[in-house]
């Protein structure tokens, strides 16, 4: 077992911190609310590989794996940067496309994910549905050699920044006349969706949707796969690249809120000629937070470690573990950032507050805190189903 990066890993989190440190959480809040998007900082992460580094070198790509867009996903986010674009996009869409979808499709969309150009985003969620994916109402009926989707989707992120939106929907199989997964590549400007931003009280530059599909017609060849049997193996394929990095991206948020505060703390002085982080009541807490932080990050390691190796179901369980445990660490980290820095912590300037809404919605989305219990009380500990 070894806990070390290989040598170009470690090159690539030493370029991707200067890269986001370039930029800083300033650009980022700045950019969050003037309405704007970080689209500078994209571009250039682009334009040096960053965003490809997961798709093969055949499409653009760099040939990597989960492991290190987990590196950039943190170091962006550790350099006050997280970008959530960079989970839905080069971590779900390029994955799925890459496993499960056409060579055309590949070739159509995996050069423009890795360079950039282009960017997919997601759209599984639903009002009614919840995390149930099996109650999904979205249906995807043949028309002719095409499609017709209806239905509507929530939560969806980064549509107006988006070429497509990859739609999960469902359709009838003809064999046993039940309902089965499918997805779909929809473009964003087709005739029948629409959608309403969300207003959310967290300071990002990406914006959430609501999505509304109303009949909106397809070509055959916008259903991702060979067939209607590549949905649900391709729903999945998604999903623990999607727990991997949104956890690197919360190990990031949480490094960079603690080391923001012991920069204060160290240096701070209120009583007598003593910092304020001589004191246990301060340096403790940000102690802890610095422990949690770190075992959430040795967990994200491991849980990228089997994706890349191509051990499915270990890296189902690892993934999962290390996205609570990410979430959590990240939650208070930034909450005891704000804790110590006092009154400082709430102002804009010191640059913690801003990530509060953030962090706590990274304790419910992309999956709960409670659903990932129930998947370890389950799947690890052997108890039966509670949903």
């Amino acid at each position: 077992m070894t806990f070390d990066l290989t040598p170009e890993q470690d090159q690539l989190r030493d370029a991707v911190r200067a890269l986001g440190r370039r930029y800083g959480h300033g650009y980022f809040v700045e950019k969050a609310k003037a309405g704007e998007h970080t689209t500078e900082l994209w571009a250039e992460a682009g334009r040096l590989g960053y965003l490809g580094v997961n798709i093969p070198t055949e499409y653009g790509g760099g040939g990597g794996g989960i492991t290190d867009l987990a590196i950039v996903c943190e170091e962006l986010a550790a350099a006050g940067c997280p970008l959530l674009l960079l989970v839905v996009s080069p971590a779900i869409a390029a994955t799925v496309l890459n496993r499960h979808g056409t060579e055309e499709q590949r070739k159509r969309h995996l050069p423009g994910l890795a360079d950039g150009s282009q960017k997919i985003v997601f759209a599984i969620t639903e009002p009614e549905a919840g995390s149930n994916f099996h109650r999904l109402g979205t249906v995807a009926r043949r028309d002719g050699d095409g499609w017709l989707l209806s239905g509507r989707k929530c939560y969806i992120s980064g549509v107006d920044e988006a070429g497509h939106v990859l739609v999960v929907a469902r359709t009838e199989d003809s064999s046993t006349g039940k309902l089965k997964p499918a997805l779909f590549l929809v473009p964003t400007d087709a005739a029948g969706l629409t959608r309403s931003k969300l207003d959310m009280e967290i300071v990002s530059p990406e914006n959430q949707f609501l999505l509304y599909l109303d009949d909106v017609r397809l070509p055959g060849d916008a259903l991702l796969g060979e067939s209607l049997d590549a949905g649900l193996p391709a729903l999945f394929a998604g999903l623990n690249p999607e727990r991997i990095t949104v956890a690197a991206m919360g190990a990031g948020t949480g490094r960079y809120a603690i080391e923001r505060a012991s920069e204060y703390t160290a240096t701070r002085k209120v009583w007598g000629g003593r910092t304020i982080g001589s004191h246990q009541g301060v340096s403790h807490p940000l102690a802890h937070a610095a422990v949690q932080v770190e075992l959430a990050r040795l967990m994200i390691q491991k849980a990228a470690t089997l994706y890349d190796a191509g051990r499915d179901l270990e890296a189902g369980v690892a993934s999962n573990m290390a996205k609570y445990a990410a979430g959590e660490a990240a939650a208070l980290a930034v909450d005891t950032a704000v804790q110590v820095l006092g009154g400082a912590g709430m102002t804009t300037e010191y640059g913690v507050a801003t990530l509060l809404g953030a962090v706590r919605a990274g304790r419910i989305a992309p999956v709960s805190r409670e659903m990932i219990l129930n998947f370890v009380a389950q799947h690890v500990l052997g108890q039966d189903k509670s949903y």
